[in-house]
């Protein structure tokens, strides 16, 4: 950035005023990269939509589901006369529950999440971007509410919900957030959320989030995206890393010599994200920028299946 950008202008402090052009010159980059984020994100949830089937729950409704064998308890206008009729068995109808829910998806938007590697992968921004994107779309699809969370905008569905969150994913005012983790906040009870993150927060804070949300009735899924550096710590000799959150840097003079306690801490991490969201009767699941978006989106998605059943 030119040393002139650090001077004080119409009366802005210089680090008020870098944080403005900063903030200013990520929004640009959001807004300039959206047509085709959009379009990678239909083509993603077109790809899982074809091999994965809808969220599908027994209720009421008019569209047929499946026939299941009559069991004690189940009322007599249940059975299916004709179907019961071409076998020994006797069979009930179901129908598919109509009512549509509400999702609220959230992505970690913070400074670590512009991390990669390596030319040629994409950063965890930008996956966790595509990936909420890409759900929104399948669940629009599916007929589902969706909204973004801590937005303040309420739920909507199909096109308009789809091109309300993306014009939200990169208003200046929401495109950055210094937050690593969502705030907890009124929402409709039996509602889901998906997060979106590295995770790497302390997991206190992260069970904090994750009780609060489901003290409302909310039913949950944890999405950790991560480089793959960020699992293989693949690096050797001296290497000094440069935190992108205001840490301090750490020299560290033999990388190898660290490399499994720095594996260990991230199982650990990784072990308490699972065990809390198991608690909370959440999913979670891990994510490598250097695997497909689609792998990413038909994990969750099944999950997601399973909170429907």
């Amino acid at each position: 950035m030119p040393r002139s950008s650090n001077s004080p202008q119409n009366g802005q402090p210089p680090g008020q005023l870098s944080n403005t052009l900063l903030a200013r010159h990520r929004a640009e980059e959001l807004a300039s990269a959206l047509p085709p984020l959009l379009v990678a994100a239909e083509r993603v949830a077109a790809t899982v939509a074809q091999g994965v089937h809808g969220r599908r729950r027994v209720g009421l409704g008019e569209t047929f589901w499946q026939f299941r064998r009559y069991q004690p308890g189940d009322a007599p206008s249940m059975i299916d006369w004709r179907q019961s009729a071409k076998t020994q068995p006797v069979y009930v109808r179901e129908n598919e529950w109509e009512a549509a829910q509400s999702v609220w998806l959230w992505r970690d938007r913070s400074a670590s999440m512009d991390f990669r590697s390596v030319n040629g992968l994409p950063t965890k921004r930008e996956r966790a971007d595509l990936l909420t994107l890409a759900t929104a779309v399948l669940l629009a699809r599916g007929g589902e509410r969706v909204a973004l969370l801590n937005s303040g905008v309420r739920p909507d569905h199909g096109k308009t919900a789809i091109d309300r969150i993306a014009r939200l994913m990169t208003d200046p005012r929401t495109a950055a957030a210094p937050d690593p983790l969502p705030r907890v906040e009124p929402l409709p009870r039996h509602a889901q959320t998906v997060l979106f993150g590295d995770l790497l927060s302390p997991l206190p804070e992260i069970h904090a989030i994750v009780a609060g949300l489901t003290g409302r009735g909310l039913r949950g899924h944890l999405v950790q995206i991560l480089d793959p550096a960020e699992e293989t710590l693949p690096y050797d000799g001296r290497v000094d890393f440069h935190g992108l959150e205001g840490e301090q840097n750490l020299l560290v003079p033999r990388v190898e010599a660290v490399r499994d306690a720095y594996r260990e801490r991230l199982k650990a991490q990784q072990d308490g994200l699972a065990a809390l969201a198991r608690t909370a009767g959440w999913s979670f699941a891990v994510h490598r920028t250097d695997r497909s978006p689609q792998s990413a989106l038909l994990t969750l998605w099944g999950a997601m299946a399973m909170e429907a059943v």
